[in-house]
């Protein structure tokens, strides 16, 4: 059976929306490259952080819902966003359907 998996990330406010659309597409071929399904993929909002994190004050938030048979798809992705400069931050999350 499919687990259901929620990734938050926080893009950096400086990328221009070419890259961004760039980097969105290339994290969301990374998941389907390794098994997953993504259901949705979106901006969430622009929000200003509680603390300062890399000297960037604000960031731009993404969610994708994905669904995958094994952590393969999740755990790609987690490795890659660690090492990727434009993502200030991630989250993944096991959702319950």
């Amino acid at each position: 059976m499919a687990t259901h998996y929620e990734i938050t990330y926080i893009i950096k406010p400086d990328i221009d929306d070419d890259a961004k659309a760039a980097l969105i597409d290339r994290f969301d071929k990374i998941l389907t490259d390794n098994g997953a399904t993504v259901d949705d993929s979106k901006d969430w909002a622009k929000r200003r952080f509680a603390y300062e994190i890399n000297h960037y004050r604000e960031g731009t938030y993404h969610v994708v819902n994905v669904h995958a048979d094994d952590d393969k798809a999740v755990n790609e992705f987690d490795r890659l966003s660690k090492i990727e400069p434009s993502i200030l931050r991630h989250m993944i999350v096991t959702r319950e359907d």
